[in-house]
């Protein structure tokens, strides 16, 4: 009986697999919040670019020539 408490007391599997799975969810709140990040910097910057595009273009003809 001893031997079996003291075999569960130097197991330390489960703790090793907490532990992973701590990182893992910290390292996925990690990324999403960067990539949150990223997209509200690229919206920006990709209005920018098409704000200054609509405003830049010359007017679009409507005939054609051959």
């Amino acid at each position: 009986m001893f031997k079996v408490i003291r075999n569960l007391r130097k197991d330390t599997k489960g703790a090793t697999a907490i532990e992973y799975g701590l990182i893992a969810a910290l390292v996925s709140v990690a990324a999403i919040l960067a990539m949150q990040a990223l997209g509200t910097s690229l919206s920006g910057m990709f209005t920018a670019v098409s704000t200054s595009l609509d405003n830049n273009a010359p007017a679009a003809s409507t005939t054609t020539t051959p």
